[in-house]
């Protein structure tokens, strides 16, 4: 009886002891995570929209719609372009696009649709450049008269100076940005021919037609600049616009 009941015994302690997963060990309670823990809120940063591109705002008329004159195109009298200092001397708008060129030029502007031609001359040490800025309706009719450009634009002279570049060998420059062609033509204002060797005449038209680049540029950087609206002022407890109200503007 009692060789019996040590059998059972250790039949029993047998059967509780071969269960499965008796082996496993559970975690240890600090590995536990918390029954009150919440998840940390997690933010996705936005990020701004990127500037608009100014060279879009001169690339067709459609959006290009800033007043468009030889005032605002050439605002100065005496521009210094790289560190040389010219004189503006004469102006001159006209629709008539032909009228404002020579040679094969005028054919040219008229075909590719040309809207407007305004002028600017500039004088320096003997040397007159005029520059002759034709405007489009879109950049591929203005890059299309670039690239078939032929004879000049029309010398301006200076109402009270002598007249240039006319029937004597000049020098010429063309270039296209935007919806806007733009030509130099450049000589002596004492009639004296441009040679081949000649540095002064080809150095003059450079400066004029990057100065005349950079106006182009700043046209589409402010229109550019324009179209981003600025963020509204906090409004102060007592209902007034937080700031002094005023800035600064740099001419």
């Amino acid at each position: 009886m009692l060789a019996a009941g040590a059998v059972a015994g250790i039949v029993a302690t047998a059967v509780a002891s071969s269960g499965k997963g008796a082996d496993k060990k559970l975690p240890a309670a600090e590995k536990l995570p918390s029954a009150g823990a919440s998840p940390e809120p997690s933010f996705s940063s936005v990020a701004p929209p990127p500037p608009p591109n100014p060279r879009e705002f001169i690339g067709s008329a459609e959006k290009d719609k800033a007043p468009l004159t030889t005032k605002s195109l050439f605002p100065h009298s005496k521009p210094s372009l790289n560190k040389r200092t010219y004189k503006k001397v004469a102006t001159d708008t006209t629709s008539d696009c032909a009228s404002a060129a020579q040679g094969g030029l005028g054919s040219v502007l008229s075909d590719n649709g040309c809207r407007k031609v305004l002028r600017a001359t500039y004088v320096r040490d003997g040397v007159a450049v005029t520059v002759g800025v034709a405007v489009f309706d879109t950049k591929e009719a203005a890059d299309k008269a670039k690239s078939q450009s032929t004879g000049n634009i029309a010398a301006l002279p200076d109402d009270d100076g002598p007249s240039f570049c006319k029937g004597t060998a000049c020098r010429l420059t063309a270039n296209a940005e935007g919806r806007y062609a733009y030509f130099t033509v450049a000589g002596y204002t004492s009639g004296k021919a441009v040679d081949s060797d000649d540095t002064k005449a080809r150095t003059a038209g450079r400066d004029v037609s990057g100065y005349t680049f950079r106006r182009i540029m700043a046209r589409a950087n402010a229109q550019a600049s324009a179209s981003v609206k600025s963020p509204s002022p906090k409004a102060s407890r007592t209902g007034k616009a937080s700031g002094s109200g005023e800035s600064n503007k740099s001419a």
